[in-house]
């Protein structure tokens, strides 16, 4: 007797295929057999972006010279820059969002790029570190753009003597950052860049296991990340507690937060930022950024500490009453808007750290490519003839 195949709602459960870059389990999240706390302590996002990249720990040398590049990379094409300025009344008209402005820009880079075309191992690689070098810049010009500003040093891509962390921010504010709200961005960049076949990422892959290039499957993982069942979670996150604040005004009475929250459970409001398909007893990455975050808050005064405190309240609530577990998104929005960064711009942050993780994965699948064609279980009429309907 033949064994019908299961069919678990949205793939849950499913080994989709094997992968070298990430371990995601109940208790850990590895990166090429490092473990995220180990690296959110000790590395730099650039360290993990070359552990991603290119399959191993830097020697100093390796990342000095792995630094340089991103340096180089920085500049975007004039195209570019061109399209972000037009691409401002879209924004402001509601037409369009950054998430959509970056894949169309991500786009254009794959238009003038010599190597798009090419699924070479070697042009993969060189493709990779642009990217990851090129989207902060995108981020920034973007944002100054917004804000009615020009870019900051576009000749360059910002500040050469800036980290990565630093120079995003540096490029989205005409500032450099302080050092504390520089390890904070760092940080949560590590803690983004990679966890395995999300949704993104396997989108990603199966784009990449057709032989499409690089580029194309870029966009396609930034289209999956824009919703907010996944990347987008930290900006609805960030609008959910704006909301709570506005209703039960800024003293965080208990009485009022537990109130707000009994309404949504009444309402079956889906509340972003909680519970994960993969991590049940809690999102390890979860702790790490709430931690840097409220450090944050505390620095910059009352105000920030408040938005944390709402959020640890209404965290008790749903772990007391549902059980239910933050995940990395929800101190992700408190920790960027202390930090200062408008909420649309979450998610494209959120691109500049997974496009790492992306483009391992896609190196991946073209190295050992099989074309990933699932089925479907049909389940529309039975058969029937078109001259008799």
């Amino acid at each position: 007797m033949t064994t019908a195949p299961t069919k678990p709602t949205g793939l849950e459960g499913v080994i989709a295929g094997d992968t070298q870059i990430c371990q995601v389990e109940q208790t850990s999240l590895i990166y090429r057999g490092f473990e995220i706390a180990d690296l959110a302590e000790h590395a730099t996002f650039e360290e993990v972006a070359y552990l991603l990249l290119e399959g191993d720990k830097p020697t100093p040398a390796q990342l000095e010279t792995f630094k340089q590049q991103l340096v180089a990379d920085r500049p975007i094409p004039a195209e570019v820059t061109a399209f972000l300025r037009s691409a401002v009344p879209m924004l402001e008209a509601g037409t369009a969002v950054p998430m959509d402005v970056l894949r169309t820009a991500v786009s254009m880079l794959g238009h003038v790029d010599a190597q798009c075309q090419d699924n070479s191992p070697e042009a993969n690689l060189a493709k990779s570190k642009r990217l990851t070098a090129k989207i902060p810049t995108i981020i920034g010009q973007m944002q100054r753009f917004l804000d009615g500003a020009d870019p900051v040093m576009p000749e360059t891509g910002g500040d050469a003597s800036l980290s990565h962390a630093a120079n995003l921010l540096f490029q989205m504010t005409g500032k450099k950052p302080a050092a504390e709200d520089e390890k904070v961005m760092d940080v949560s960049l590590i803690l983004y860049a990679e966890h395995d076949y999300n949704a993104s990422t396997f989108t990603t892959r199966v784009i990449a296991g057709t032989l499409a290039d690089m580029h194309g499957a870029v966009c396609g993982g930034i289209a999956a990340l824009k919703g907010p069942l996944h990347g987008g979670a930290n900006e609805a996150a960030m609008e959910m507690l704006s909301e709570i604040r506005n209703d039960i005004g800024p003293d965080n009475n208990p009485e009022k937060i537990n109130a707000w929250m009994q309404k949504a459970f009444a309402e079956k409001r889906k509340l972003m930022g909680f519970g994960h398909r993969v991590y049940k007893n809690g999102d390890h990455r979860a702790g790490i950024l709430h931690a840097l975050g409220r450090k944050a808050a505390e620095a910059r005064g009352p105000e920030f500490v408040k938005l944390f405190e709402l959020g640890e309240a209404v965290q008790k609530i749903m772990l007391e009453q549902k059980n239910i577990h933050p995940n990395v998104d929800f101190p992700c929005g408190m920790t960027y808007f202390t930090l200062g960064i408008p909420v649309p711009q979450y998610t494209p942050i959120f691109v500049a750290s997974r496009i790492t993780g992306w483009c391992a994965h896609i190196m991946e699948q073209h190295a050992n490519n099989r074309l990933i064609r699932p089925r479907a279980s049909y389940t529309g009429p039975s058969l029937r003839k078109w001259t008799e309907s």
